[in-house]
């Protein structure tokens, strides 16, 4: 039957399942937390038998137990554990006290009250669990009331302070605790019986010996079954070696150059080193847990890639594009105490720590190194520039000295022509006398005064050049035969050439000049004897070397190298080596433009010498000249003077200098020219509007009119008239770049009759 009435309703209050049954087994009764138990409703749990709330196993013998204790003294029992089964089939413990009582029907009933056990038992394998846990680990887990008394005192304790559980149970915690510290565990007990906890704090302990040891404790309350706080509980981890390694580390970290700085994931610093408190003029205990930003205000983003890549090691540089290369340190700004901002390189790398993701940040102060690039930058601007400044007085030297050279070449080449002519007269007339032996001399030393003006154009390059392609080894062969027979037994000469060389724009004559000056230079070098090595090969400027060679653009060149055994220059001379009239020869044995004509003839040609000389050992000139395409051409001159007769040509010579004009007049009536003298260009219009002209031979710088007008006035007129320049200086009037065009015919002063007389016989067979 069902709890009915106020006994139901009694009943259905208790907390505990209560089941009333027969003698058989039979269910006669049962409350609301009997049907909740099992899972059964009230109709369908009465009039069913005990045996159906055991689990199948238990089901025989279940009988017989219920048949012994009824036909025992029906005394109560109490608590004792057993098995249910609910109506799902599940097993659960329960414990059960019965009671037995005796009709007056003559029945007995039992009453069963049953408790689910299984809160119970797992609070206690909880219990056990965690006493299990304390007392195997390696912490050190004290508990004590709220007066500090020791309550428990696990083995962890025991091997960490050395005192037994017997010993410090019932003793104050403090006997463990430094005299100076005492007073801070007493704040934390005072904490924790407020209700609050106090994690990874950091403290001393003394063990039995009286030593100090390092702890990272754990204190927390203590509460009763109410909830109620009676004491507290501390876990205590010995943190001594991690502290000396730590303690280690930072030693090497102070030991470090650079500044160190450990920075967590929301940007606050947790590690520095010496050198951070140096640089950033800040303490350490004022740099831990200093916002980052305020040290490195450039910083941040570099460090926050870091974060979020969540790798080993980026570098700062995060806005660096894809083309860049990978670079670990990047420049930044870094703010010192006061605001003074000094210039850093910053190399991050990420740490993953039980904690989380640590930024380790090197910082080093890069001030000393910037300024010194800044001074070096300096210093080669100021070397370029002092190199610049050179190169420019010395084109305005080159200048002014051309200036100087075409004025005195202009009239130096008529006075020299006019001698040399004179002199050529005597000899002819008066051959095999005394006199036209003088008159050699005489025109021996004005051929010598015409080849030092001729150099001295030649340096300031101002003389005028006939550029042609040239094969190199063709000039060194031809200048090779030549010197074998002039410079002497006591010096041996070695060619080497090789083959294929591309062609040179160059004037032959002067490549011809240059080898004999070098030649002689190392001649002189040695006069006791040595050896002289001309050699030729093909070589390729990259930009590395062009940059050794200030102005050489880049590409093929075909090089020139002559090399003697002789004394050696020092430094000192090889600085002024190309200056002009610079010489180290004693007085009367050079003028000083040997080297300075080489230099200007090779600059003039697009290319460029360099010397390499030690004392002692020997010397090396390097000349470097543009590689062409364009193929050499071999071209011979006829050297005769028969067959070059005017046979009544008419020419009229213009020239400002009287008595060149009359000594070139006298040549060209020996040589059967019909010849008009003028002394300018006026005076020439009129001849030449009064007569039939075949050759305008003029002079190039006259002081009213140019020859170059004059010719171009004559040829508008007449244009059938062939024209011959003749000038000892015409580079600024007739040349581009000192360069004559194609069509422009010159003689250049001073010339001999034979000169003259093959130019205008070439003119003539020329087409006007």
């Amino acid at each position: 039957m069902e709890s009915t009435g106020i006994p139901g309703l009694l009943l259905d209050a208790a907390p505990d399942a209560i089941i009333v049954s027969r003698s058989d087994g039979t269910i006669t009764m049962a409350n609301r937390r009997a049907h909740d138990m099992f899972g059964w409703s009230a109709e369908r749990l009465v009039g069913r038998s005990v045996d159906d709330l055991v689990p199948e196993e238990a089901r025989v013998r279940h009988p017989r137990h219920r048949l012994a204790y009824l036909s025992g003294a029906h005394q109560p029992l109490r608590r004792m554990p057993l098995r249910g089964l609910r109506r799902d089939g599940s097993v659960f413990p329960v414990e059960i006290s019965l009671s037995a009582v005796a009709a007056p029907d003559g029945e007995t009933y039992v009453t069963a009250v049953l408790r689910d056990d299984t809160v119970q038992r797992e609070a206690a394998r909880t219990r056990s669990l965690l006493a299990s846990i304390v007392q195997s680990s390696h912490d050190a887990i004290v508990t004590t009331d709220l007066d500090g008394r020791v309550l428990s005192w696990n083995p962890g304790a025991e091997a960490l302070y050395g005192h037994s559980a017997a010993d410090m149970i019932g003793r104050h915690v403090d006997e463990i605790v430094p005299d100076d510290r005492r007073s801070d565990e007493e704040q934390v007990r005072l904490l924790v019986r407020l209700g609050g906890r106090v994690d990874r704090y950091r403290s001393v302990r003394l063990t039995a010996e009286g030593a100090t040891i390092a702890v990272s404790a754990l204190v927390s309350p203590l509460l009763d079954e109410r909830g109620l706080i009676i004491g507290t509980t501390s876990i205590c981890r010995d943190i001594s070696d991690r502290e000396r390694a730590e303690a280690r580390v930072q030693a090497i970290l102070d030991a470090a150059p650079d500044a160190v700085l450990g920075v967590t994931e929301g940007g606050d610093v947790v590690l520095v080193n010496a050198e951070a408190e140096r640089l950033f003029g800040h303490p350490r205990y004022d740099l831990l847990h200093m916002p980052v930003k305020l040290l490195l205000p450039d910083g941040l983003p570099a460090v926050s890639a870091v974060l979020r890549t969540g790798g080993d090691s980026t570098p700062l540089d995060t806005e660096r594009s894809a083309e860049e290369p990978d670079q670990r340190w990047a420049t930044r700004r870094a703010a010192r105490r006061g605001g003074v901002e000094i210039p850093v390189d910053i190399a991050c790398s990420a740490l993953h720590t039980d904690s989380g993701v640590v930024i380790v940040a090197v910082v080093r102060d890069v001030s000393d190194r910037l300024a010194a690039e800044e001074e070096r930058r300096r210093l080669r601007e100021e070397a370029d520039r002092q190199r610049l400044e050179a190169r420019m007085q010395q084109a305005q030297r080159l200048e002014s000295l051309g200036q100087l050279a075409g004025g005195i070449a202009h009239d130096f080449n008529n006075l020299l022509a006019v001698i040399l002519n004179y002199a050529s007269f005597i000899v002819e007339d008066a051959a095999g006398t005394p006199p036209a032996v003088d008159a050699e001399q005489i025109a021996r030393a004005a051929r010598r005064g015409s080849d030092l003006t001729h150099q001295l154009l030649a340096f300031a390059r101002r003389e005028v050049i006939r550029p042609r392609p040239l094969n190199l080894n063709t000039v060194v062969t031809e200048v090779h035969q030549m010197l074998e027979r002039s410079l002497g037994e006591h010096i041996a000469l070695t060619v080497r050439t090789t083959a294929g060389l591309p062609s040179v724009m160059a004037d032959p004559g002067q490549l011809e000049q240059v080898l004999v000056n070098l030649a002689v230079n190392a001649r002189d070098a040695m006069p006791t004897g040595g050896r002289l090595t001309i050699d030729t090969a093909l070589v390729d400027v990259d930009v590395e070397h062009a940059a050794a060679r200030a102005g050489l653009p880049t590409g093929r060149y075909v090089r020139l190298r002559v090399s003697d055994t002789g004394a050696g220059m020092p430094k000192e001379v090889i600085d002024k080596a190309f200056e002009p009239f610079f010489t180290t020869k004693p007085s009367g044995q050079g003028t000083g433009l040997g080297l300075a004509t080489v230099y200007g003839i090779v600059t003039q040609a697009g290319g460029t010498v360099q010397i390499y000389s030690e004392p002692g050992i020997g010397t090396t000139f390097t000349i470097l000249l543009p590689a062409t395409d364009v193929e050499a051409r071999s071209e011979t001159v006829d050297d005769t003077v028969a067959g070059l007769a005017g046979h009544g040509a008419t020419v009229l010579v213009v020239e400002d200098e009287s008595a060149l004009r009359e000594v070139t007049c006298r040549i060209l009536r020996r040589g059967g020219y019909t010849v008009l003298a003028a002394d300018g260009g006026d005076e020439a219009l009129r001849l030449a509007a009064t007569h039939s002209v075949d050759v305008l031979l003029t002079d190039v710088i006259m002081p009213n009119m140019l020859g170059k007008d004059l010719a171009e006035a004559i040829r508008s007129r007449w244009p059938g008239t062939r024209v011959l320049f003749m000038s000892g200086y015409a580079q600024p009037v007739l040349t581009t770049h000192g360069t004559l065009a194609a069509d422009v015919h010159l003689l250049e002063k001073p010339f001999t009759s034979a000169e003259l007389m093959r130019a205008l016989h070439d003119e003539l067979r020329t087409p006007p």
